[in-house]
C-alpha cells in the first residue's frame, strides 16, 4: 500500500486555480523530492496532504487514513515553509520540538517519559542537543530550521516509521544545516519512512532524493531524479515552454 496517495484533489482559493486533478503516490522508504516554481501549488499540496486545505474534489490517504485520522495516530510530521514565531518569546528550543507532541498528549498537555524520550532523540538527530535549553531566538537561521525539522520528527516518527513532509527546509539555511537535514532525511528513508520535500536546489536533488515530482497546479512529471532535471521537463515545469510547445505537449 502508497504511504501517501492523493487521487483527483482539486484545489481553489476564490477564482484562483491552485492545484488541477492532482493524483500522486508516494511509497516508503524514499525521499521524493517536490520541484515547481513560486506559485506552483507545492505548499497547496503539502496543506492538503495533512487536511489544513479541504479540495474541491479528490481525496488524500495516508497509510490508508484520512489526513485528520492520520494526525490524531502520530503518522505524520510536517515542517512549514516558514513559522509564525515571536522569536523574543521566552521558549527553549526543547520546548518548541515538545509542541511536535502536543497532538499526542492530551488536552493536558502533559509530556510523558515517551514524549521526553521522542524529543531527545529528535533533538539528536539534528544536531541540537547542547543547545537544547537555549532560547530559540538565540539560535543562527539553520539551527531554528533544524529545531522545526526536530519538531516535525518528533511529532510523527520518533517512535515508528512514518510520513514526513518539509517544506522548503533549505531555504535561507547554512551549509551545515543543510548536510545535516539532508544526512536525516536519508537516514529516516533507509529506516523506512516517506519523505515528502519540496526544494529550489536542483543541484541538490541528485543526493536529496529518489524520485522527483514536478508541479506546476498539475503533476507534470514523477520518475527518476535524472529525467526530472532534463532541460525539457524543467521548462514545462518553470513555464519556460512556447504556446505552442505547450499545445503540443501530451
Amino acid at each position: 500500500m502508497s504511504s501517501i496517495d492523493v487521487s483527483g484533489i482539486t484545489v481553489r482559493y476564490g477564482d484562483v486555480l491552485a492545484l488541477d486533478d492532482v493524483s500522486l503516490t508516494v511509497e516508503p522508504g524514499r525521499v521524493t523530492g517536490l520541484i515547481g516554481m513560486n506559485g506552483s501549488g507545492k505548499s497547496t499540496l503539502f496543506k492538503s496532504i495533512i487536511g489544513l486545505v479541504r479540495p474541491a474534489a479528490g481525496q488524500v490517504r495516508l497509510e490508508g487514513a484520512d489526513p485528520a485520522s492520520a494526525r490524531r495516530r502520530g503518522l505524520i510530521g510536517y515542517v512549514p515553509q516558514s513559522e509564525d514565531v515571536d522569536w523574543t518569546f521566552p521558549v527553549s528550543v526543547r520546548d518548541v520540538v515538545m509542541m511536535g507532541r502536543y497532538g499526542q498528549q492530551g488536552m493536558l498537555r502533559r509530556a510523558r517519559a515517551a514524549d521526553r524520550d521522542a524529543v531527545d532523540e529528535a533533538l539528536e538527530r539534528v544536531e541540537l542537543t547542547d543547545l537544547a535549553d537555549r532560547q530559540i531566538g538565540q539560535l543562527s537561521g539553520g539551527q531554528r530550521k533544524r529545531a522545526f525539522v526536530a519538531r516535525g520528527i518528533a511529532q510523527g516518527l520518533a517512535e515508528r516509521a512514518g510520513i514526513l513532509l518539509l517544506d522548503e527546509p533549505f531555504a535561507g539555511v547554512d551549509k551545515r544545516s543543510e548536510a545535516t537535514i539532508v544526512r536525516l532525511l536519508r537516514e529516516l528513508a533507509a529506516a523506512g519512512s516517506t519523505v515528502l520535500v519540496s526544494t529550489h536546489d536542483l543541484h541538490a536533488l541528485p543526493s536529496l532524493a529518489d524520485e522527483a515530482v514536478l508541479l506546476l497546479r498539475r503533476v507534470l512529471f514523477h520518475g527518476s531524479v535524472s529525467e526530472a532535471l532534463e532541460p525539457g521537463n524543467l521548462a514545462r515545469a518553470f513555464g519556460l515552454e512556447s504556446d505552442a510547445d505547450q499545445e503540443e505537449a501530451p
